[in-house]
């Protein structure tokens, strides 16, 4: 049996079978770890949700902040930019109530042994099981009755830190930032989402989020994607690997039994800008 652990497909379906092919997946024996994103900007966002969903537990995957705006969309709590989303599919499709059901019971944050996955990244302060904890707070509240209205409070970038003692909205909002937007962060602690370029952009006073030194979290090693502009970073304890499939270049797995990269070409042209992350 093997894990393999795979970058934002975004919609990218084509090349996500290839991939498989190129791993020889085999769900009987194998399991995937998806970083998030599955869906937007790529022409096969339906394709994509339903494979994915037809896998059972053979696939874990965190949620992205465009599957996020995927559920916002759909329950009208942020406008639909249109003209560059692939979301129609979704949103017109016959089982689209099962589809979004099934997205808003995924994880946050997914954690084995030594190896943790989420979307974006987890703040400095944070150690594992805080980081894991946090993330099922913000789940039960997507989860449950009254998710529709988290759904609706979700969107926004304040407050920028996380402090023990936040509340509603915000505590929740800062566990989402953090896990599906974020890219740098103060040493501190306060993340900074206007900057999306490479490691060299980082405003002054921040840096990468991974770079931040006594990272509580660098006792596992850290899955995720979200930073195309980074590419396939490979470390002791990260693997950052979102390579950007969207923008034309590769799709990424790696086994995490033995840290084997397996690449795919792809030829699937984002449109537009991403949304607000």
């Amino acid at each position: 049996m093997s894990t393999y652990a795979v970058g934002d497909i975004q919609g990218c379906f084509e090349p996500f079978l290839a991939l498989l092919e190129r791993i020889r997946f085999d769900p009987e024996r194998d399991r995937l770890w998806l970083a998030g994103d599955l869906v937007n900007r790529g022409a096969q966002s339906l394709e994509t949700l339903r494979y994915v969903r037809d896998l059972g537990d053979r696939a874990v995957t965190v949620l992205g902040n465009h599957d996020l705006y995927l559920l916002m969309v759909a329950e009208g709590a942020v406008a639909y930019r249109g003209r560059d989303d692939t979301l129609d599919p979704i949103l017109n499709a016959p089982d689209r109530d099962d589809l979004l059901a099934w997205l808003r019971q995924r994880p946050l944050c997914h954690g084995e042994g030594h190896h943790v996955m989420v979307h974006a990244g987890l703040l400095p302060g944070w150690p594992v099981d805080k980081a894991l904890a946090l993330a099922r707070e913000a789940e039960v509240a997507l989860q449950g009755p009254g998710g529709e209205d988290f759904i609706r409070h979700m969107w926004g970038s304040r407050p920028t830190a996380w402090t023990d003692d936040l509340a509603g909205w915000d505590r929740l909002r800062v566990i989402i930032n953090a896990m599906t937007r974020m890219r740098f962060c103060s040493p501190a602690g306060e993340m900074e989402f206007d900057t999306k370029g490479e490691v060299a952009t980082a405003p002054e006073g921040y840096l990468p989020w991974f770079e931040v030194p006594g990272r509580s979290s660098a006792d596992h090693t850290v899955i995720f994607g979200h930073w195309s502009a980074l590419g396939l970073k490979v470390e002791p304890n990260l693997l950052a690997l979102d390579s950007g499939c969207l923008w034309g270049r590769e799709l990424t797995a790696v086994r995490l039994e033995d840290r084997a990269v397996f690449q795919v070409a792809c030829h699937c042209a984002g449109r537009g800008e991403p949304v607000p992350s």
